[in-house]
């Protein structure tokens, strides 16, 4: 029957995956009811991950154990977003897209994308003839899924138990692992992804190592499209004065989870190479707020003023105060 279909599941989990995002898809279209949409996208991970380990049939070790540790992020994330959507109401994700079919659609596909591509290590798995023995790299891809998971997991609890408190309406959270890192949730959901990757590479050969685009979609996704971009932008534009959330900024990684001690000593470059501190995250605040540049004696020159006057920019300076590294 696999081979009937497609030998690596590639065309099943495509038509399964269109078919589950249209038929939701259309619920929310003709409904305008969006609180589905990330059950939607969680449950149909682990339809793919049950559907080919059953359709295979071979069930070997590995084979149980990737497609059981997909059942458990699948199934907790998607109660979890189902639960605090219905609990807070409607999703403002999409203000701008329930009486716009085309923006609607778009969406739906990108999710579609979005599930498809990050099962692909489980669906080669699943789909694959070998079995070699358990070895180390499992090990230690099931231990980076089951860190990842915790991470994510508390996270989502930590922030929704701080929002939840009415003493904390219009703040930002900055409580427990969310003191270490900006969006620790997003590192959890990108630690485990790769996870699943390491312990799926004993069974790739050939093309089929290209099944860590699954992973790195997900990276990218997060970090420069619908995740950490949109909320650093909707962050800034509510607390952009507030000298306490500029501050936090300075000293909180991104992602990473980093003591903020060591993390706000930090080059800025080094922070932008190596810890993910891209400037678009900073786009919102002024720019002395994320600027490292160096000078003599610690002096720099700020810019303090813009104008377009006769076609031509005309740049007001000024000396700013000693320069402190963050």
């Amino acid at each position: 029957m696999a081979g009937i279909i497609d030998s690596h599941f590639l065309a099943l989990t495509a038509i399964v995956t269109v078919a589950y995002q249209l038929f939701f898809f259309l619920i929310t279209a003709l409904l305008r009811f969006d609180k589905v949409t990330d059950f939607a996208g969680s449950t149909n991970f682990v339809i793919l991950a049950v559907l080919t380990l059953v359709v295979k049939g071979t069930w070997n070790f590995r084979q149980v154990v990737l497609s059981i540790l997909v059942l458990i992020w699948g199934l907790r994330l998607g109660v979890f977003l189902l639960m605090r959507i219905i609990h807070w109401g409607e999703d403002h994700r999409f203000d701008k897209m329930r009486n716009n079919l085309g923006k609607l659609a778009v969406f739906w596909v990108f999710q579609a994308m979005w599930v498809w591509s990050v099962s692909l290590p489980v669906t080669v798995v699943n789909a694959s003839n070998r079995d070699p023995s358990i070895r180390a790299v499992d090990i230690i891809g099931w231990i980076m899924w089951a860190l990842g998971l915790f991470i994510e997991t508390t996270a989502d609890q930590q922030k929704l138990n701080f929002k939840d408190s009415p003493e904390n309406k219009g703040k930002w959270c900055d409580v427990g692992i969310w003191k270490y890192s900006r969006h620790p949730n997003y590192f959890g959901e990108i630690l485990l992804w790769w996870g699943m990757f390491v312990a799926a590479t004993p069974v790739l050969e050939n093309a089929e190592w290209l099944v860590v685009f699954g992973p790195i979609f997900i990276t990218l996704l997060l970090l420069f499209l619908s995740g950490i971009p949109l909320l650093e932008k909707s962050a800034d534009k509510k607390f952009k004065n507030v000298s306490a959330y500029r501050q936090y900024k300075k000293t909180t990684s991104p992602l990473i989870l980093l003591p903020p001690a060591l993390y706000g000593n930090l080059p800025t470059w080094f922070k932008s190479v190596f810890l993910f501190e891209f400037p678009i995250y900073n786009s919102g605040l002024p720019l002395e707020n994320y600027c490292d540049l160096k000078a003599p004696d610690f002096w720099i020159v700020a810019i303090k003023a813009l104008r377009i006057e006769g076609g031509s920019i005309r740049v007001e300076l000024r000396y700013s105060a000693r320069f402190q590294r963050y």
